[in-house]
């Protein structure tokens, strides 16, 4: 397993940019943690005593170097890492101050909050910019800061249903277990933060040239109806409105999960020469010349008919029999992991995928690395997610504060 010090001596892709993250729960967080995974210093406020709400999101609960139980869920620790967390009262004079000297020394902001929570606390783009012209603020949100449902509400589970991916994801009606489906992680939060780190690093990069900042208005509801991909230009192009299809591909076929004697298979024949590289394997040549499955456009329509023989030949062996006949005549497939296999698959490993971080009180707590590789910038993963207010002191001397004036900022409760 890679540790947190195996990191050579350059400075990583953001060191020097301070991000003041004012979200909570997954989407603004998560972009964040990218944000930090590239070595921006995250400031990551929080309510005083309860802080952000998936530090309750368990169980699963992180447990200390001797076996017991702590309050730091798995949730919150997945998607906090390496940040520095300062509790503040955002309701209090004495709160709001805080966060305009934070944002007046700040490269980024990232907010979720309901529209126009922030504005009427003297905390929104238009007041802060005053402070600091070349500030970003990226406000995140479920439907955007317009439009009817611009005050609502969102979760990632309601913008997969009203965005249209549950209706395409599932097995298709008529089969057992049919049934719209959401996808087993938060993807629309997950997408949500990636897009707004694209947002953010596209006005650096203007802001170096022009000096001046800028303001995203990011809504998940959007980032879900630009997801739907193909789904929609199938849609556009034909009038159809896309069903669920299982495991099946809607446009390229063979692909789809197949049964072998030990478990499934998922096969992706993305091209007429991969098919004829898979009839060859499955003892089937013949059918890479049948005009019934030819080409790609012919196999999707006429998929009932070369699904069975496919069936046929690939329950007769393991997966791991077929999984190395079709690796070797390049033709993608793969056996479907549960996580435990993910993490002891020989790739996986090899590519140190998994972290151990340190924790300012439990020790030290497993990690997901990041995916992203530089040869000459090191990613900067310092440490776990941080306990509640564990750096509010070291914050708030940074900013000018005194010992006096925090005693007396936590008398008050702003802290």
């Amino acid at each position: 397993m890679r540790t947190n010090t195996d990191m050579n001596s350059d400075k990583p892709p953001l060191a020097g940019i301070r991000v003041l993250d004012l979200s909570r729960i997954l989407a603004g967080p998560w972009a964040s943690t990218l944000l930090s995974d590239l070595g921006a210093d995250v400031i990551k406020v929080e309510r005083p005593e309860s802080g952000d709400d998936t530090r309750s999101w368990g169980p699963p609960f992180v447990t200390d170097n001797d076996g017991r139980e702590t309050r730091e869920s798995a949730y919150f620790m997945f998607v906090n890492r390496a940040k520095r967390s300062l509790t503040v009262d955002i309701k209090t004079p004495g709160g709001q101050a805080i966060i305009r000297k934070l944002a007046a020394e700040s490269d980024i902001v990232l907010e979720n909050y309901k529209v126009g929570t922030l504005s009427r606390l003297g905390l929104g783009y238009e007041d802060l910019r005053g402070i600091n012209p070349g500030l970003i603020y990226c406000s995140i949100t479920g439907y955007g800061q317009d439009g009817p449902r611009s005050a609502q509400a969102a979760y990632d589970f309601a913008i997969q249903a009203m965005g249209g991916l549950m209706s395409v994801t599932g097995e298709r009606d008529g089969m057992p277990g049919a049934g719209p489906q959401k996808v087993g992680v938060p993807i629309v939060d997950l997408t949500t933060g990636l897009y707004a780190v694209v947002a953010v690093l596209a006005s650096l990069n203007r802001r170096t040239a022009s000096g001046v900042g800028d303001y995203i208005d990011l809504a998940m509801l959007d980032v879900q109806v630009s997801m739907l991909a193909n789904q929609a230009m199938n849609y556009f192009v034909s009038g159809a409105v896309p069903r669920r299809t299982g495991n099946a591909h809607p446009n390229i076929q063979p692909q789809d999960v197949y049964a072998c004697s030990d478990g499934g298979l998922a096969l992706a024949v993305g091209n007429d020469a991969q098919f004829a590289a898979l009839c060859r394997v499955i003892g089937e040549a013949h059918l890479a010349t049948d005009e019934r499955f030819r080409r790609n456009r012919d196999r999707v329509s006429n998929r009932a008919d070369l699904d069975p023989i496919i069936v046929g030949r690939l329950a007769r062996q393991t997966r791991q029999y077929w999984a190395d006949r079709l690796d070797q005549a390049g033709v993608p497939c793969a056996p479907i992991n549960a996580i435990d296999e993910v993490f002891a698959d020989r790739q996986v490993i090899h590519r140190n995928m998994r972290l151990e971080l340190a924790h300012a009180e439990i020790g030290s707590v497993p990690a997901v690395a990041s995916p992203m590789r530089f040869t000459h910038a090191p990613l900067d993963i310092r440490a776990a997610g941080p306990v509640l207010g564990q750096h509010t002191d070291e914050i708030l001397q940074e900013i000018g504060y005194s010992a006096d004036e925090i005693r007396a900022l936590r008398a008050s409760s702003a802290i």
